[in-house]
């Protein structure tokens, strides 16, 4: 199935000052078969490495950080010759080798003629725990699960995918009814990779929420795993609660609905666990929309979101025709699942940092807004064809932004004040 970061990968490895690569992202979005599959396309060689169980390669990066020895042991240890010019090293798992980390900056200063790539699912954990980390001396990247047009690609749909990039709306629009139809499954499956490879092959609703059920499951192991005892009843409600957070109309996460008489600094280190893994994302509210939105963001103030929304639906416990046909147990929460989708597109399809917009004071909140060249955008996001964009108008209204747009299942359409833009095109914002 294609991944969009593959390309990036490429650009990666085509770089004249190419630094060793960190791949981040939470468990199971599909990081290892990703390194796998870039250097089984485009290198000759892959000396796969993983740190999980394997003292023997954490001792080999304990010792020192002579690369020559170093590349010695990944010789043996992956059956692969490593030369520097078609061979891709990955190092997998590498949370639990932190002098491996640690070792990307001599790959970088002395050996940059290596291929490097690494990833590790708990590596943000790892890094707020005292991991050394080489800062300056590596480059990033973020993988997230499957994007909407992702998706499409793995429902055979590329010429769905092809025309949202034209961005030629006459051309998107005249197939509004096809986009929507996988809009709503792609609302029910979400993205997370085996559920998707899974609903590619056999179309089964069942089947993918039995995935999404244990990967929630497995997500929630991981929690018994990794935190200390005093902390574990905490992530869990955290975790718990957020279906019901974002299911209110002031979508602010409120710790009173945890318990009766909670406060943010008790449950600080728990949100901070579930952000590092990946699990969970913040959006910050902005008290003045003004430039730059990071200067004006609250950071006591925000909404939490979960990484997928298949696996929000999930959590839900939301059955497959309240999605795709739309009955009354879905319109109550429709308006969650259709924030979290945008959100997620916005994130993994769209150069933006979203934030939202209200205060204390505010008789109404804007869904999200964005810093666009050096335009402040608002964003409301519709659930369906009841448009009135009371919120949005109050907001224009009263800060005279020079662009405006609304998410909603109606076609594109420009207005004086505003722009709706279909919720199948996010990424063209």
């Amino acid at each position: 199935m294609r991944r969009f970061a593959m390309d990036k990968l490429l650009d990666w490895k085509k770089k004249s000052n190419r630094k060793p690569l960190i791949l981040m992202g939470a468990r199971q979005v599909g990081k290892t078969w990703l390194m796998k599959e870039f250097g089984k396309t485009y290198y000759e060689k892959t000396a796969y490495i993983s740190f999980y169980n394997n003292q023997r390669m954490q001792a080999v990066f304990d010792t020192d950080f002579d690369i020559k020895r170093i590349i010695m042991n990944l010789n043996i240890e992956s059956g692969v010759t490593i030369t520097p010019e078609n061979t891709l090293i990955v190092l997998d798992e590498i949370q639990n080798a932190p002098k491996a980390l640690e070792s990307l900056k001599y790959f970088c200063e002395e050996a940059p003629e290596y291929h490097v790539i690494a990833a590790g699912s708990l590596l943000g954990v790892a890094l707020h725990e005292g991991i050394s980390y080489p800062v300056g001396k590596v480059d990033l990247l973020d993988l997230y699960p499957f994007n909407f047009r992702e998706f499409l690609c793995a429902m055979d749909e590329e010429g769905l995918e092809n025309a949202l990039e034209t961005k030629d709306y006459n051309l998107i629009d005249n197939f509004a009814d096809k986009y929507l139809f996988w809009l709503k499954n792609y609302y029910y499956t979400g993205g997370m990779p085996a559920v998707v490879d899974a609903f590619r092959l056999n179309k089964d609703y069942a089947e993918v929420r039995q995935i999404q059920s244990d990967i929630v499951r497995q997500y929630e192991g991981d929690f018994g795993k990794h935190i200390k005892a005093k902390v574990l009843p905490r992530i869990r409600m955290v975790w718990d609660s957020i279906p019901m957070q974002l299911a209110k109309e002031n979508k602010k996460f409120f710790f009173g609905q945890i318990k009766k008489g909670a406060r943010s600094s008790e449950f600080e280190i728990a949100i901070q666990w579930l952000l590092d893994c990946g699990l969970v994302y913040k959006v910050n509210r902005v008290n003045e929309p003004h430039m730059p939105l990071k200067a004006y963001k609250n950071m006591n103030a925000y909404k939490l979101f979960v990484l997928d929304v298949g696996l929000l639906g999930a959590m839900s416990e939301l059955p497959a025709e309240s999605i795709l046909e739309g009955n009354d147990i879905f319109v109550e929460f429709k308006g969650a699942l259709t924030e979290q989708y945008v959100l997620q597109q916005l994130i993994s399809d769209t150069p933006y940092t979203p934030y939202y917009y209200g205060n204390e004071k505010a008789t109404f909140e804007q869904d999200f807004l964005i810093q666009k060249a050096k335009s402040i955008v608002p964003i409301e996001v519709k659930a369906e064809q009841n448009i009135r964009s009371h919120s949005l108008k109050t907001y224009c209204e009263k800060f005279q932004p020079e662009e405006a747009v609304r998410f909603s299942t109606l076609k594109y359409k420009e207005q004086e004040w505003m722009v709706n833009i279909p919720l199948y095109a996010v990424c063209n914002l």
